[in-house]
């Protein structure tokens, strides 16, 4: 999904961050809505919701604050909340409305915010550095943390990167969710480093998310792999990637290139064309909802004029105008700050680049084995096709190496049930599916062969791969 950035009516930047918990009340029961509001650099800020019970993880929120007057407005979902924020700046309260619903909501803000990394600190058997690479290319600078097992190697090792949307190192979805600090932590027990990163614009690292293309975010990836590869007690031969989302995607795109991963692990990685993804997520969201045939119908003929006025019109200032007035015409109570800014989102290089997006182009060029894992109960990019469309674009190529596996009860978290998921301190905390780790685990060590004895020529970074930064070490 795109990065959405809030706006801010007449003011300085919103100092609005972390998360805020609201129940919404529904037929049978109540759900909680999670918003979280992560600041950027810049002082823009990006905000998503996250509904667990619906299986529901960083849902794109359009946020407009004018004074203590709070507007969220969900574009996917046809859903929008209109509230005040509270004199002490902890709460605010309004009313959420939605196809066949509309109810008082109370969020109220939790105790920590999620805007920084990391602050998951496992003392175990592994260590842990933080570092500042270098991307050459664009000369950003990214922060970083690797994690690497205890004893002399050499280890293979992995890069993480992250779904769509700006994210922390450790990919942090929901409150005591930390996607990547469970899988680096899990990964490290078993001999493996890891390096995890913060997005552009997120931490401590520098850019501009939203200016980004998935393209461009492949260069930060191959950047925190060639920086492992120049490190001492890593495997030079057994540096891969494992990417979750659209970053199974980069994974992928970088697998493509010369000296690229010499393995993946794709977590619900797209077969699909980009423009069809999006298009099935708005079918998704909309049944989700209670929409009924008659409003899916209609928000889909508008998602698609919506996309053929920003494939047809590639003066980005022309087509935002063009779906603005759209915009304000679907919808007579929408802002009309709140119509430019989702139309400047629609035409974003991200958005206009992944309309046009199609893995299976790229897919035979892919050479090194391949693990693709996808949910079945994931809402956002459904198992079956994909996983088809993956493997069938792999092996086009030659490639003997692949493997798909579809994971009962498994959302796009990778999250099992919530009646799965363990007590700490006598309260159930979501968990990345420990049969998900258990196939991964098992796979990594079919495909990652040991590598040659430390300070051999081989192990020169300089005779075989990229000239990367060096670390500076952060306090």
């Amino acid at each position: 999904m795109a990065p959405v950035t809030s706006v801010v009516a007449g003011g300085e930047p919103t100092p609005l961050s972390g998360q805020w918990k609201g129940p919404l009340k529904v037929p049978g029961g109540s759900l909680e809505l999670i918003l979280t509001i992560v600041p950027l650099t810049g002082g823009s800020y990006y905000a998503a919701l996250d509904v667990p019970k619906q299986r529901v993880s960083r849902m794109p929120v359009d946020m407009t604050l004018t004074n203590s007057d709070v507007l969220l407005k969900i574009e996917q979902a046809g859903s929008r909340f209109t509230g005040k924020l509270s004199k002490d700046r902890k709460s605010m309260t309004g009313t959420w409305e939605q196809p066949g619903l509309k109810q008082e909501v109370k969020f109220e803000q939790g105790a920590a915010a999620v805007v920084s990394a990391p602050t998951f600190k496992p003392a175990q058997p592994y260590k842990t550095e933080q570092v500042i690479i270098t991307n050459d290319k664009t000369d950003l600078c990214l922060g970083a943390t690797i994690t690497t097992p205890n004893g002399n190697g050499p280890f293979p090792a992995v890069v993480l990167v992250s779904d769509s949307g700006p994210q922390d190192r450790d990919a942090a979805q929901q409150e005591d969710y930390r996607m990547f600090a469970i899988l680096a932590d899990y990964l490290a027990r078993h001999g493996m480093a890891v390096l995890r990163y913060d997005d552009r614009g997120v931490g401590k690292s520098g850019g501009r998310y939203a200016a980004a293309t998935t393209a461009d975010l492949m260069t930060d990836a191959e950047t925190a792999m060639n920086y492992l590869r120049s490190r001492p007690r890593i495997d030079k031969r057994n540096v891969g990637m494992i990417g979750h989302g659209e970053g199974a995607n980069i994974a992928l795109l970088a697998a493509a290139e010369a000296k690229g991963p010499d393995f993946v692990v794709s977590l619900a990685g797209y077969g699909m064309p980009g423009r069809e993804v999006l298009r099935r997520q708005q079918v998704e969201i909309m049944r989700m909802i209670g929409g009924n045939a008659t409003q899916v119908d209609a928000a889909l003929k508008l998602h698609d004029k919506m996309i053929s006025i920003i494939r047809q019109t590639p003066n980005s200032n022309q087509a935002r105008g063009k779906l603005a007035a759209m915009i304000r015409m679907s919808n007579v109570d929408i802002d009309p700050t709140m119509a430019r800014a989702r139309a400047a989102q629609l035409t974003s290089p991200w958005y206009r680049y992944y309309l046009d997006f199609d893995p299976k182009v790229k897919l035979p060029a892919v050479k090194c084995p391949v693990l693709a894992l996808n949910g079945v109960e994931d809402l956002q990019v459904g198992a079956t096709k994909n996983l088809a469309l993956l493997s069938k674009g792999l092996k086009a190529g030659g490639n003997r190496h692949v493997k798909t596996v579809k994971i009962a009860g498994v959302n796009h978290a990778f999250q099992p049930d919530e009646s799965q998921w363990p007590l700490i301190n006598g309260e159930q905390q979501p968990n990345f599916s420990p049969k998900a780790l258990a196939l991964m685990q098992t796979w990594l060590e079919e495909n990652t062969k040991p590598g040659p004895i430390i300070n051999t020529p081989r192990s020169n970074p300089k005779s075989d791969v990229k000239k990367v930064s060096k670390p500076t070490a952060q306090n």
